[in-house]
């Protein structure tokens, strides 16, 4: 997942807010256009998810100065984690990346996995490559993951393996948090995950 905030993002008046979450800190940023960036800026590993676990979410910089798609991504973040049964109370933002608005496979990919990949679902890095139009793009979809500029909205942690392994995350340092949110989203759904149709293959 990148780290920057893309070529344009000076132009644009950008805003941020941090909450501290289960994961530890993530970061929002964004202008009155769109989100531009989410990180999560972690200084360990998470508490083990339970069912009987405590959730905490909570707002700890920059309440005060949110563009609407700040406090739109805020407001989704801390349903997701805090309230899960209300998140579809919270739409997602609109999204202002420069790699997002890009004609691209990879901008292409991560526009599929938002809009077809739910919670408490997961997509095989193949299939998605078909569902984004190339089925033969398997390590372009790996490369996008990597990309992906807002973790956790369009969420890349949902894509694992065709052997049902779940892969890496931010670069192999955030595959335990991946199994998390994995654990966090199964845990959400009455009948469990639900993967998408794997197609045979043997790349990923």
């Amino acid at each position: 997942m990148e780290s920057g905030l893309g070529q344009k993002a000076g132009e644009c008046g950008l805003t941020a807010v941090t909450l501290q979450s289960p994961l530890g800190r993530i970061r929002v940023a964004g202008c009155e256009d769109g989100v531009h960036h989410i990180q999560i800026l972690t200084e360990g590993a998470p508490a083990e998810r339970t069912a009987e676990a405590p959730l905490a979410c909570v707002v700890c910089e920059g309440h005060e100065e949110m563009t609407t798609p700040v406090r739109e991504a805020a407001d989704w973040l801390l349903a997701y984690f805090n309230d899960p049964q209300t998140m579809d109370k919270y739409p997602l933002p609109a999204f202002h990346h420069p790699l997002l608005q890009e004609v691209t496979f990879t901008s292409r990919v991560l526009q599929t996995l938002v809009r077809e990949v739910k919670v408490g679902e997961t997509v095989s890095y193949k299939r998605l490559a078909e569902m984004a139009g190339n089925s033969k793009a398997v390590r372009a979809v790996g490369g996008a993951m990597r990309r992906n500029p807002v973790p956790l909205l369009i969420p890349c942690h949902r894509v694992i393996s065709s052997s049902g392994e779940s892969g890496s995350y931010m670069g192999g340092k955030g595959n335990h948090l991946k199994e998390w949110l994995l654990t966090h989203e199964r845990l959400l759904s009455k009948s469990g995950p639900r993967p998408l149709p794997l197609a045979p293959s043997s790349d990923r």
